[in-house]
């Protein structure tokens, strides 16, 4: 009985552990992700719909790209002055990921979320090969700054060299 009851006492323990002592790796704050249109049709748990215009488009739960494939951002004011656009450079296995992808699916929306949010969606005409992809608005004042903290400013490492 007395090792019944230490066992179940070792697991309870062994399970709050990390929290404990801060095992695991340091999640990042700020999320972008790039997540590819799908059909309706496809298993309802690996997709999201998504409103642009006043149709209802179905994605990807899984993104494309995603915060660990940007190399660097630069932010500018969208066309409407309201917010932010994003210039994101991908590393060179995201690159190459990103031109099969858009090769191979032209025609599909393509919708960015930064912080969870839904900020921005364009439809794939062409392979993407230059290792550049751009949010063209929606991105907040808030965002920039906690993109920031993660990834380094393309306009940074210019004034550098």
């Amino acid at each position: 009985m007395k090792s019944r009851v230490a066992a179940l006492l070792m697991v309870a323990i062994l399970a709050l552990a990390p929290p404990l002592f801060g095992g695991g790796k340091n999640e990042p704050k700020a999320s972008v992700t790039f997540h590819l249109e799908t059909e309706a049709t496809d298993n309802p748990k690996m997709i999201f719909p998504q409103g642009i215009g006043n149709q209802t488009h179905y994605f990807r739960r899984m993104p494309e790209l995603g915060i660990k494939d940007i190399v660097s951002f630069s932010p500018f004011p969208s066309e409407t002055g309201e917010n932010f656009g994003i210039v994101f450079r991908l590393k060179s296995n995201a690159t190459n990921r990103f031109a099969a992808v858009t090769a191979a699916n032209q025609n599909r929306w393509l919708i960015a979320q930064v912080n969870g949010r839904a900020v921005d969606a364009v439809v794939i005409d062409k392979q993407v090969s230059d290792g550049v992809i751009v949010i063209w608005k929606g991105v907040t004042l808030a965002d920039v700054k906690i993109l920031e903290e993660e990834i380094p400013r393309s306009d940074a490492e210019t004034n550098k060299q």
